[in-house]
């Protein structure tokens, strides 16, 4: 199975917000992924707009020929975003405003009856959804009772642990996908995956469609390495 790498652009946002004008050129950064192979766009817009601005959204819509992602907790200003610009893909997160970064996933049993009626309108509109989740089987029911598309695990915990014990890091998400292809829901992963863990955890959870990176190959490998290096130095652990 192909799984395919969406790159997170919201620290290249962080870094053209940093000086307030358009350096570096978000839109052209997001076209330069693609074609230096990302075969999806994720972005995160918090309602501070510390990096994603919500006028971005119509200007990436326009430019991205992949797959475009928009994560985020589904305000009503967040989910009149989603429904106008109509995204590939819509991932929920259940952040608190002022989170600093998405370090848990839904609570997909107790708050099942907002994540349905969410998921009811985002589908009704033509965009997947996913829901961001622990790595968890109860949640991963939980998210196939609501009608979600997919459900992303968090990989914060994994990454976390890995370096003390890889196998026991990732048992919990190699039980996670067994369900899901069980159940007949798709499985994406994010948050904290990177080019030390990422071909492990590639072969240690099947059927595995998507995971989305920011922070390490933005912030990190493309610094070091270059970007069009980077995003081939990710696709190639994905292969």
């Amino acid at each position: 199975m192909i799984t395919r790498l969406s790159v997170n652009i919201n620290k290249v946002a962080l870094l053209r917000n940093s000086r307030g004008a358009n350096l570096p050129d978000l839109t052209q950064v997001a076209k330069d992924c693609e074609a230096f192979g990302a075969q999806g766009i994720t972005v995160h817009p918090r309602p501070d707009e510390r990096h994603i601005k919500y006028n971005d959204i119509p200007l990436l819509k326009e430019v991205v020929t992949t797959e475009f992602n928009i994560e985020g907790n589904p305000t009503p200003q967040f989910l009149k975003l989603v429904l106008d610009n109509r995204p590939t893909q819509c991932t929920l997160v259940p952040d608190d405003p002022g989170a600093l970064t998405s370090d848990s996933g839904w609570d997909t049993i107790k708050h099942a009856g907002l994540l349905k009626d969410v998921v009811a309108q985002l589908k009704a509109a033509g965009i997947r959804v996913a829901l961001f989740v622990n790595a968890e089987e109860a949640q991963i029911e939980g998210a196939k009772e609501v009608g979600a598309d997919r459900v992303e695990l968090y990989t914060g915990t994994f990454a976390n642990q890995f370096l003390q014990d890889r196998e026991k890091a990732v048992l919990p998400h190699r039980r996670c996908g067994e369900l899901a292809a069980k159940i007949g829901i798709g499985l994406n992963a994010g948050h904290d995956l990177n080019l030390d863990n990422l071909a492990f955890y590639k072969s240690a959870v099947k059927n595995l469609l998507e995971v989305s990176i920011g922070h390490a190959l933005i912030a990190q490998d493309a610094l070091y390495f270059g970007l069009h290096n980077a995003i081939q130095l990710y696709l190639r652990q994905l292969r």
